[in-house]
């Protein structure tokens, strides 16, 4: 299977689950003109899908957007400490959700399927010291809200409510669900395809 994005987390999640997987990044300018924020990245996930299965049109594609949300407002990657700083600090004894997006494609197949899941995310209070030591280990500063759970960020997040992946940013057990009703199974999604001419 061809995963549409350059997501290490992605990658480490899709092939825990015994996905054999090939990177393709999308090139697509990732902007939507829906009118819902949840309509939005699903538009965006699917058009990442898209722009990878019209090259290969044999090959099942997968793709994902994952969105922090907190107070009806979106938290993407930081672009700089600072941003880092506000965002978790925004974050501090809060609620907030993520939401992701997936997609899969199969353009001979005729599949074009996408959905999302929702996770709650309970942050700790955090003190500046706090904040500032997180930062400083560089870690928020390539994720969406300034922080990640799988890693040294797991100590400021107090509980969550739904599926742990999808804050890492794919929801695997509703991928697998959604497999089964799609009638696919992991070793058709493993079948080697003959690589096509992008």
């Amino acid at each position: 299977m061809i995963l549409a994005s350059k997501s290490p987390r992605r990658k480490e999640i899709l092939e825990g689950f015994g996905i054999e997987l090939e990177i393709l990044t999308s090139s697509i300018e990732e902007t939507s003109d829906k009118d819902g924020l949840l309509e939005q990245i699903m538009d965006i996930s699917r058009k990442k899908s898209l722009d990878i299965s019209e090259k290969r049109k044999k090959s099942y594609v997968v793709s994902a957007d994952t969105v922090v949300v907190l107070e009806g407002k979106i938290l993407g990657k930081p672009k700089d400490e600072d941003e880092a700083f506000y965002m978790l600090n925004s974050l501090s004894g809060k609620q907030h959700k993520v939401l992701t997006a997936y997609t899969l494609m199969n353009s001979e197949k005729k599949i074009d399927f996408t959905s999302y899941d929702t996770t709650e995310v309970f942050f700790k209070e955090l003190s500046e010291e706090e904040i500032r030591w997180y930062i400083s280990t560089g870690e928020p500063m390539d994720k969406a809200g300034a922080y990640g759970i799988q890693g040294k960020g797991s100590v400021l997040v107090k509980k969550i409510e739904g599926d742990f992946f999808n804050v890492m940013g794919f929801p695997i057990s509703k991928f697998y669900d959604d497999l089964k009703d799609l009638d696919l199974s992991i070793d058709e999604l493993n079948k080697t395809i003959e690589v096509e001419e992008c």
